[in-house]
């Protein structure tokens, strides 16, 4: 296959300290998931368990919304397929601790203007 017949499309992981994106070149066909393992990300980052991470193209997880599965998604020129990491706390209870915090320090700042 020529040159010509390739696409270009991206890999992305960021982790707070570092962050990588490599650019590969593809036949057209390729899914997200040959793409990622073609990339040898995981040279920079050896902790990246590629069996369970979630990916994405542009903030859109594969497998949902109607998206096809990281390996059935047939990526297109200039696609950047992104490794998400785990979440380090769920989003809800995040939330509600933060509303727990607000709710206790405004009961703490009822309580002194009423002294």
């Amino acid at each position: 296959m020529a040159d010509f017949d390739l696409i270009t499309v991206e890999v992305a992981y960021a982790l707070p300290h570092k962050q990588k994106i490599i650019a590969l070149l593809v036949e057209p066909g390729t899914t997200a998931l040959e793409a990622v393992q073609r990339s040898k990300i995981i040279d920079h980052f050896p902790e990246l368990d590629l069996a369970s991470a979630k990916l994405g193209i542009f903030g859109q997880s594969l497998g949902t919304k109607g998206l096809d599965t990281a390996d059935k998604h047939i990526l297109h020129a200039g696609d950047r397929v992104e490794i998400y990491r785990p979440l380090a706390s769920d989003p809800k209870e995040a939330r509600r601790k933060r509303a727990e915090k607000t709710a206790a320090a405004s009961d703490e700042s009822a309580a002194a203007v009423d002294e």
